[in-house]
């Protein structure tokens, strides 16, 4: 075989991994890292050392994500997430039309603590919230995964940490928090049209007095937080003000470092904590990532990834490359892991990006976009788990309607996302 068919076997390997581990319910990432090395070191001419394929693991992610799970794992085993989040909700009080909203800034701020997953925390006490409330909760459900899309693109998370890493290798100018501006603006726009969608007084009547009560959701006052809470939320702040001010001020933090500092001295102050925080490391998700990059580095050694942006580019305009790299994030997406869709679609829609015909940073935010809001459907792990949440007599309806929703988000997505492409044009 000449260099290209192995660049196109590789690439089938890549996919075939993919599918494998989605099947047979294997971490990816088991399979991805050994995988790479195996495709990197038989099948690329010249062929790949297993030193020089392993220096394409991403340890700069493996340090940004274990700082803020780090961090943030402290302030969730120590009752200070939990308090916030109840104290939020207090603040809400009878004006329950605003409920989703609330809970849509909640669940963007869970989700910003490392990845879009630690929104799931927030899952079982919204729905809970919703029916006392009377909301309806397909208007929950959206609100949830609008938060959690949202804030899985922040700085600190793994959505907007994989999609900027990726930018910033191709030299694509991609500010952290543009990106989190066009992912809070989609997701918010998404929830106004859920809002007027699925009206909740039409749908769902206030729970009967004497109903049972779900133990997840609070009944009492929130109370004060205690010292150790304060210190904790002065930390979340500080790496707050040092991510934003950063950013803004055209510098580049570190945040993982940052947020591995913060967190040591909370160690320090509170060791019992600082052991929880290590446990919450999602060390699992690091692996995947890490295996997925990997991979993409050999591709891209191998010319594969540059030979399928070159494809797409054959669609006949960069505007039809750019909607069929949407469909297949958020096709994929809806099925499977949306950070692994981005960690290996990012770096190919790199030669597109970089073609001048679309505009680079935004073809990179828009792609993200449209593998997010996709996880609504009950197909994936976020949809699965909201569907879990609802009231036995809520889940068939909830799931109907949550296929339906993120299905047409794969198509609605794109559609839009190329939309506002031609828009720009290549500013």
């Amino acid at each position: 075989m000449g260099a290209p068919e192995l660049a196109i076997l590789a690439i089938g390997i890549f996919v075939a991994v993919f599918a494998i581990a989605s099947f047979r319910n294997i971490h990816l990432g088991v399979l991805m890292l050994p995988a790479a090395v195996a495709v990197g070191v038989w099948l690329a001419v010249p062929a790949l050392s297993v030193e020089t394929i392993l220096k394409g693991f991403p340890v700069n992610i493996l340090v940004l994500i274990a700082g803020v799970n780090f961090l943030f794992g402290i302030a969730s085993s120590n009752g200070t997430v939990d308090l916030l989040i109840r104290k939020l909700v207090s603040a809400v009080g009878d004006r329950r039309g605003w409920l989703p909203y609330v809970f849509f800034l909640i669940t963007t701020g869970v989700a910003s603590m490392g990845s879009a997953q630690a929104g799931y925390v927030v899952i079982p006490l919204a729905m809970a919230a919703a029916r006392r409330s009377a909301i309806d909760p397909m208007v929950m459900a959206i609100a949830l995964n609008s938060g959690m899309s949202t804030g899985g693109f922040a700085p600190t998370s793994l959505f907007g940490i994989v999609t900027v890493d990726a930018a910033e290798k191709a030299g694509i100018p991609l500010n952290p928090l543009v990106l989190l501006g066009i992912a809070a603006l989609a997701s918010l726009l998404l929830l106004i049209a859920a809002t007027f969608m699925f009206p909740s007084s039409k749908v769902i009547p206030m729970a009967a007095p004497g109903a049972a009560a779900v133990a997840s959701e609070p009944t009492s006052a929130p109370g004060r937080f205690a010292s150790h809470q304060i210190v904790t939320l002065g930390c979340i702040l500080i790496l707050t003000l040092s991510v934003v001010g950063g950013f803004s001020m055209g510098l580049s933090p570190d945040i993982g470092v940052i947020a591995l500092g913060l967190g040591a001295a909370l160690a320090l102050m509170y060791p019992v904590s600082g052991a929880e925080g290590v446990k919450r490391i999602d060390w699992g998700t690091i692996f995947m990532v890490g295996g997925i990059v990997t991979f993409v580095g050999v591709l891209q050694k191998m010319g594969a990834v540059n030979m399928l942006g070159e494809a797409a580019m054959t669609l006949g305009s960069p505007y039809a490359a750019a909607f069929a790299i949407f469909v297949v994030a958020g096709l994929v997406s809806a099925f499977a892991s949306t950070t692994g869709i981005l960690a290996a679609l990012a770096p190919m829609a790199v030669p597109l990006a970089l073609s001048g015909g679309v505009s680079g940073w935004a073809l990179m935010s828009l792609m993200g976009v449209c593998a997010a809001i996709v996880d609504a459907s009950p197909f994936s792990t976020s949809g699965a788990l909201i569907v879990a949440a609802g009231a036995e007599e809520e889940r068939p309806r909830l799931k109907s309607f949550l296929t339906r929703w993120g299905l047409s988000m794969v198509i609605v997505g794109p559609v839009v996302a190329v939309i506002v492409l031609m828009l720009m044009g290549r500013s």
